[in-house]
């Protein structure tokens, strides 16, 4: 079939969508619309004074002693989550308002960024979450896992792990953990008690949460919770940190907030990972031999562009191919030096002897280890050749240490083009190339899938009756 038969999709690619020619059918995979809310200062407000499962936050503010005196901890995420902190219709400058009218001063309140092992924030990440009025007025640390004396030991887990938490966070008279609960692709869902671990927490604690036999587990996936290790290690730990108050949201397609969950960690998040379950999930009948999809507002480089890869996974055959665009904006378009390294030893070493080397009891925990795990996932379905990554911020030589293919090797002639031509180009070539040698070596049409949603929407195989 002639190309020029194909439709046109829409990916998303940074703040704009490339049009793409795919062939007539492709089916589109993608969430059911949910409506934004028309007034979120209005629904933090009703969480905040009818909260799920524990009292009105001044009641608890009440109950602490004097607000005046108070020391608050006040933690949000980084800015590999699209949380509607900032402005008047986000969700931060209403919390801190009903704070002060409580009588806590601002100079008792700290925000606390949740990096977990992430970078630290830089100052225009920070005005871009959270705006100039919050940044200029009110004290904003990183949390550093790797420094000892920010943190605290305060006990172990039942699974044996020691753990240690943010000495600002356990000071604290007041704990506050703010986010956004999504699908995730190991711990069932985000936001809850993910605000404490991974991201208020040292090293060590992550040796488990984020190894091996955790994350090799059936039930470490997304939208499982009940048996998921990943979730109740984090339970766990965010219980002994002693969390007063959360205050999460849950947002649509265009990041926009369609859900406020304030109050108790366990029954608030519940609530939330409810609603995020009805929209997140797309039935398929079958799975597909081809699947387009994208980074999404995560994939600001190729270490977090592994939740749209594992997110396809149910939706991919056997032996298929996974194409993805990737936008990466990140002042590193790869990931860490260390996460670089070891990508390089999943590639040459293929994914079950990475494994086994981070069980070796001589292997030596490093912090970025668990998401070339999780492309390993993805390479036992689908194998080198099933992965296309169509990226041109990640320099062409950079390509020889990551697993998959490279859309470079789809482009012909010239390639001054703008970002936005060039992975237009190497998903267009890619599409062409992949369908053409399956008609080949098959003698019929591929089945094709685009997952608009890229991340954020799971297939999830529908039951047979």
């Amino acid at each position: 079939m002639a190309a020029t038969a194909w439709k046109r999709v829409l990916v998303p690619f940074g703040k704009t969508d490339l049009a793409v020619r795919v062939p007539p059918q492709t089916e589109t995979l993608a969430m059911d619309s949910t409506a934004p809310l028309p007034e979120i200062r209005a629904a933090v407000e009703r969480n905040l004074n009818q909260p799920i499962g524990t009292p009105a936050l001044d009641k608890i503010i009440a109950g602490k002693g004097s607000p005046n005196r108070m020391k608050v901890a006040l933690v949000v995420s980084d800015i590999t989550r699209p949380v509607p902190y900032r402005g008047e219709s986000g969700i931060l400058i209403p919390l801190l308002t009903y704070l002060e009218a409580c009588g806590v001063p601002r100079s008792g309140i700290r925000i606390i960024v949740a990096t977990g092992m992430h970078r630290p924030s830089t100052a225009e990440e920070r005005l871009q979450m959270m705006g100039p009025e919050i940044v200029r007025a009110y004290a904003i640390e990183d949390h550093d896992g790797e420094n000892p004396l920010g943190l605290r030991l305060v006990g172990r887990t039942q699974a044996g792990t020691p753990v240690s938490i943010n000495r600002t966070f356990l000071d604290a008279d007041l704990k506050i953990c703010t986010g956004l609960v999504e699908s995730h692709f190991m711990a069932g869902f985000s936001g809850g008690r993910k605000s404490v671990c991974p991201g208020l927490v040292d090293r060590s604690t992550l040796q488990r949460f984020h190894g091996p036999l955790f994350l090799d587990n059936a039930k470490a996936e997304n939208l499982v919770l009940k048996g998921n290790p990943c979730h109740e290690e984090a339970l766990q730990i965010a219980g002994m940190a002693g969390v007063d108050f959360i205050l999460n949201v849950t947002v649509n397609e265009k990041y926009e907030t369609t859900g406020v969950y304030g109050g108790d960690m366990v029954e608030a998040h519940l609530k939330a990972c409810e609603q995020v379950r009805r929209a997140v999930s797309i039935p398929i009948d079958h799975p597909f031999d081809i699947i387009l999809t994208h980074g999404g507002y995560a994939g600001l480089n190729h270490y977090q562009t592994a939740k749209a890869a594992c997110a396809a996974l149910d939706a991919l055959k056997k032996g298929g191919t996974l194409i993805i665009a990737g936008c990466h904006g990140d002042q590193d378009p790869v990931g860490s030096d260390e996460y670089a390294t070891l990508l390089h030893l999943l590639k040459l070493q293929g994914p079950d002897r990475y494994v086994e080397i981070l069980k070796s009891p001589t292997w030596q925990f490093t912090k970025d280890q668990w998401e070339p795990q999780m492309w390993g996932k993805v390479l036992r379905k689908v194998g080198e050749g099933g992965i296309i990554y169509c990226c041109p911020q990640i320099p062409e030589g950079d390509f020889c240490r990551i697993p998959g293919r490279s859309g470079y090797d789809f482009l012909k002639g010239r390639r001054q083009e703008t970002s936005e031509g060039l992975t237009r180009s190497m998903l267009r070539n890619a599409l062409k190339s992949v369908h053409g040698e399956f008609v080949k070596r098959r003698g019929a049409e591929p089945t094709v899938a685009f997952l608009r949603d890229g991340p954020y929407g799971i297939p999830v195989r529908r039951r047979s009756a």
